[in-house]
């Protein structure tokens, strides 16, 4: 089986109503087992090899925290590149519903190829997809990876180590910033191989007088001991 039709058959056996209704509920949502940890392993295995990337970032040297990641480069590897193209459709409705509750006029197409169509026509063409490094006492300040006019309101971050066994700490972090409230912090529990879907920037919440907007920001929290790699998987290119 080719990389391309693995990671579709993957991405058709989520439970999407699940995480329709729990990225409705909660901006975030889990999608267990999205990747075999042969794969994991071989994702991980790329950062050392150093080739297929188009830069590194140090992250103490911006303030964005410790440890490093890498951007790819186009042409993708496949399965990166399969997971991109056969998670996006699933995503779009859930994007283009958010977007109307919250009086928003962009709308997001079927294909992942179109939308990527208008992020390089706007400028934005230097792919986003990484690898994230991090070794012991690093971490991941909260953040949102905003990169341009076009941002696909989701995106995609996959586990590639085994908690307990390649790292301790170093659990997601996500914060949510409610108008007139303060900000309430989120640990989500992975395996290895686990995917969690999330708001890159903001989500609509129900209140009392229709929708409103909730902010998001994620993280890490400092790892302990050992070594943990991550997948991340944005939508939108960078300008």
């Amino acid at each position: 089986m080719s990389p391309t039709q693995s990671t579709e058959a993957r991405a058709e056996a989520a439970d999407w109503s699940a995480v329709s209704a729990d990225l409705d509920a909660q901006g975030w949502a889990l999608s267990p087992a999205l990747l075999p940890d042969a794969d994991c392993d071989a994702l991980a295995g790329l950062y050392g090899a150093g080739q297929g990337f188009r830069g590194q970032v140090i992250m103490a040297r911006h303030g964005f925290g410790r440890g490093e990641y890498r951007y790819f480069a186009y042409p993708l590897p496949p399965l990166v590149q399969g997971l991109r193209a056969a998670l996006y459709p699933h995503l779009a409705p859930i994007a283009n519903r958010w977007h109307e509750r919250l009086g928003l006029d962009t709308r997001f197409p079927a294909d992942h190829a179109a939308f990527l169509d208008r992020c390089h026509a706007a400028g934005q063409i230097r792919p986003t997809p990484l690898l994230l490094q991090y070794g012991q006492g690093d971490y991941n300040c909260l953040h949102q990876d905003l990169y341009g006019e076009h941002v696909f309101p989701l995106q995609i971050a996959v586990l590639l180590s085994r908690p307990g066994e390649d790292f301790e700490g170093g659990e997601f972090v996500l914060t949510e910033q409610r108008p007139r409230m303060q900000s309430r912090a989120q640990v989500v529990p992975l395996k290895k191989g686990d995917a969690i879907i999330f708001a890159v920037n903001s989500r609509p919440m129900r209140g009392g007088r229709g929708d409103y907007r909730v902010t998001l920001r994620h993280g890490v929290s400092t790892l302990r001991a050992g070594h943990r790699h991550t997948l991340g998987i944005i939508f939108h290119d960078a300008a």
